[in-house]
C-alpha cells in the first residue's frame, strides 16, 4: 500500500486526490490512513483537509449508489444470495430499530461495512433522509483517518524514526487477515434464510 501511494506521489501527483476518491469508492480506511501518515513525514505537498475531502467524496457516492441498489434490487439479490443473510439479519434489526445511529455508525462496524447501504436501502430508508445522514457520516469517518493517520505518523516517527513502516506494514496485515478470517467464518456460520421486504414507508 505505502509504495502505491508512494509511486503516485512521486511520478503522478496530481491523481492522489482522484485514486483516494476511486479508492474509497469501493473499500478505503487503509489508503486514507497511510496516505495521512505519508503526510506528517513533509515528504510530499500532502494537504490532509484535501485528502479527507477526496475520502469523504468517495465514500459518500459510493455508499449513495449501494444504497439505490439495495432499494430497486436488494431483495432479490439476497434471495440469489442466501449466504449473505446470516451475518447481517442483526443489521436489518438495527436499522428497523435505530435507522439514524445505524446510517451514522456503520462504517465504523466491522463485518457490515460494504453491504450496509445496501440493507439501509432495502430496509426502506427515505432518500432524503438517508443522503443527509450519510453526508454527516462520511464527513465524520473521512476526516477521523485522515488525520488519524497524520497524527499517528506524527506520534510513530518520534518513537520509532523509520521503523515505523514495519510496525504500520505488520497492522495492515493483520487487519487484512483479520478481515478475510472474518469473512470465511461467516460464510461457514451463514444459513439460508428469506430476505425482508421492502419496507411501506419508503418514500
Amino acid at each position: 500500500m505505502e509504495e502505491l501511494v508512494v509511486h503516485v506521489l512521486t511520478e503522478y501527483g496530481y491523481l492522489l486526490y482522484p485514486l483516494i476518491t476511486a479508492w474509497t469508492f469501493v473499500e478505503g480506511e487503509t489508503v486514507v490512513i497511510v496516505t495521512g501518515v505519508l503526510a506528517s513525514e513533509g515528504r510530499f505537498r500532502i494537504n490532509v483537509e484535501l485528502l479527507a475531502l477526496a475520502a469523504l467524496t468517495g465514500s459518500f457516492f459510493g455508499d449513495q449508489l449501494y444504497y439505490y441498489i439495495g432499494r430497486k434490487y436488494g431483495a432479490p439479490l439476497l434471495k440469489r444470495w442466501p449466504s449473505l443473510t446470516g451475518r447481517i439479519d442483526w443489521a436489518f434489526e438495527t436499522v428497523n430499530r435505530s435507522p439514524a445511529i445505524f446510517i451514522l455508525s456503520f462504517r465504523w462496524i466491522y463485518g457490515v461495512r460494504n453491504v450496509a447501504p445496501f440493507i439501509v436501502g432495502i430496509a426502506g430508508v427515505p432518500r432524503v433522509k438517508y443522503l443527509v445522514l450519510n453526508f454527516i457520516a462520511a464527513a465524520i469517518w473521512a476526516h477521523s483517518f485522515a488525520w488519524g493517520g497524520y497524527l499517528m505518523g506524527r506520534k510513530l516517527e518520534e518513537w520509532l524514526g523509520d521503523s515505523k513502516w514495519f510496525v504500520l506494514g505488520g497492522f495492515i496485515l493483520f487487519m487484512i487477515a483479520f478481515g478475510v478470517f472474518g469473512a470465511l467464518r461467516g460464510r461457514s456460520q451463514s444459513t439460508a434464510k428469506p430476505a425482508p421486504e421492502p419496507s411501506d414507508s419508503a418514500q
